[in-house]
């Protein structure tokens, strides 16, 4: 119940400040060849990996979205032998790694036991049978202290063998068995199979003081590091799209995953200046047609700027803003980001009417 709350909350909350895309319903027409086997982990080893980062679990994922409550049931379930549900891991095709794809709640339930804390609290146990009601991992008695040390979980690995060039299988993987309680956006499951420099990038963008006043409240989903992928991937690879959106996301997240410092220097900086362009010369509310962001109509407008910024262009603000207003009374501009805003003729449509817009200037 607490989850579904916090669910909602966290929804009603980026539904007010974005005007939400239809989900993308495609999937790729690939066939994925995807290799996996079983293996049955002590507790006191599945806590030993995470501890050591060989098992990874995405920083924002580390918190509870499970109530003290119903990780203490779990924590009681190992305690009693009842059967616990299989933990799904990702072996990464370029380190001895293991990404958790299902199963993050309760390992970070037994992780925190271990350590005797629960999002910074004592971690006691509550909620249960009288025998173990109020103890600490420390408190337990030692038969019951092995006793959970060395409780087994079943644990299934998985690897895609082919292709070779992409993760997609991965995160169809993730979309279809992570069985939390909180569905996770697009942006939080590539989060999870692209962490590491860029992702760590677009999180350090979304702090931008400008950026925050141009797009909004913090996105508890992930939304707002989402555009930001998307201005990054239109910017460099708009010829390249096809459908569906969200593979064209991960495949450009992918690529750069572990991008130079460089490179990342050169993003941050046409990002900065394009978003200070962009508030300067439109002001605060310019994506908000309606209330909401609209980000079809953003990642074409702020596309079209950055590249005349790239090529050195002193753009006036005036004229920028001048040139916006006139984008928004036309209908071929207008078509493209309001309806199936996904659509390749869609794109086309924003993006060709807008870089014919800002290439005057």
């Amino acid at each position: 119940m607490e989850t579904d709350v916090l669910l909602l909350n966290d929804e009603l909350k980026d539904i007010q400040n974005y005007e939400l895309e239809v989900e993308d319903t495609v999937t790729p027409s690939d066939l994925y060849s995807i290799s996996s086997y079983g293996i049955d982990f002590p507790v006191e080893l599945l806590v030993k990996r995470i501890n050591e980062d060989h098992f990874i679990v995405p920083e924002f994922q580390r918190k509870f979205v499970w109530s003290k409550n119903s990780a203490s049931r779990f924590i009681e379930s190992l305690l009693l032998g009842l059967p616990i549900p299989n933990i799904f891991l990702f072996k990464e095709p370029t380190s001895e790694k293991h990404l958790i794809i299902d199963g993050q709640q309760r390992l970070m339930t037994l992780v925190c036991f271990f350590k005797g804390k629960f999002n910074d609290r004592k971690f006691t146990l509550s909620g249960i049978s009288e025998l173990w009601e109020g103890k600490t991992f420390e408190s337990l008695n030692e038969d019951d202290r092995l006793r959970l040390c060395n409780s087994w979980i079943r644990t299934t690995i998985f690897k895609q063998d082919s292709p070779k060039n992409n993760m997609d299988s991965v995160y169809e993987v993730f979309e279809r068995l992570n069985t939390g309680g909180l569905k996770l956006s697009s942006q939080e499951i590539r989060s999870c199979i692209f962490h590491g420099k860029f992702n760590e990038f677009l999180h350090d963008l979304n702090e931008n003081k400008i950026w925050r006043e141009i797009c909004g409240p913090k996105s508890k989903r992930l939304r707002d590091i989402e555009i930001i992928l998307r201005f990054f991937a239109f910017l460099e690879w708009e010829s390249r799209y096809t459908p569906p959106m969200k593979h064209f996301l991960n495949l450009y997240m992918e690529v750069n995953r572990e991008c130079s410092h460089q490179e990342l220097n050169e993003k941050a900086a046409i990002f900065e200046k394009t978003v200070e362009h962009i508030f300067l010369s439109l002001g605060q509310k310019s994506f908000r047609i309606n209330k909401g962001f609209n980000v079809a109509l953003f990642d074409s407008v702020a596309t079209s700027i950055a590249k005349r910024l790239k090529e050195g262009t002193d753009l006036s603000q005036e004229e920028t803003k001048r040139v916006y207003l006139d984008l928004l009374e036309n209908e071929v501009f207008k078509q493209g980001y309001t309806t199936s805003t996904a659509n390749p003729k869609n794109i086309r449509r924003r993006f060709g009417e807008a870089k014919k817009a800002f290439e005057v200037l």
